[in-house]
């Protein structure tokens, strides 16, 4: 199974590869942002409105990078004809 998936890492598609790495770029900067909004609240305990926006950015983040990852795989596959064959 997991030699299965590195197979797939590997056959992936130039342009694919580079808007996954431009996506978990993109979402590192977001996840990075929600960790320091999360650490201004734990150090200074203003309002509870920080802690959810600290949060909702986290998760946002994590979802984002999922979807890139999984985005990109499948659309490569389409792209190669493997997803879709009679």
């Amino acid at each position: 199974m997991i030699n299965k998936i590195i197979e797939i890492f590997k056959n992936l598609d130039s342009k694919t590869i580079k808007i996954i790495k431009n996506g978990l770029k993109f979402c590192t900067i977001i996840c990075t942002i929600a960790i320091a909004i999360l650490l201004v609240y734990i150090f200074t305990n203003t309002s509870p409105i920080i802690y959810e926006i600290g949060i909702i950015l986290f998760k946002t983040s994590l979802f984002f990078s999922i979807e890139f990852l999984i985005c990109g795989i499948v659309v490569d596959s389409i792209k190669k004809q493997l997803i879709g064959k009679p």
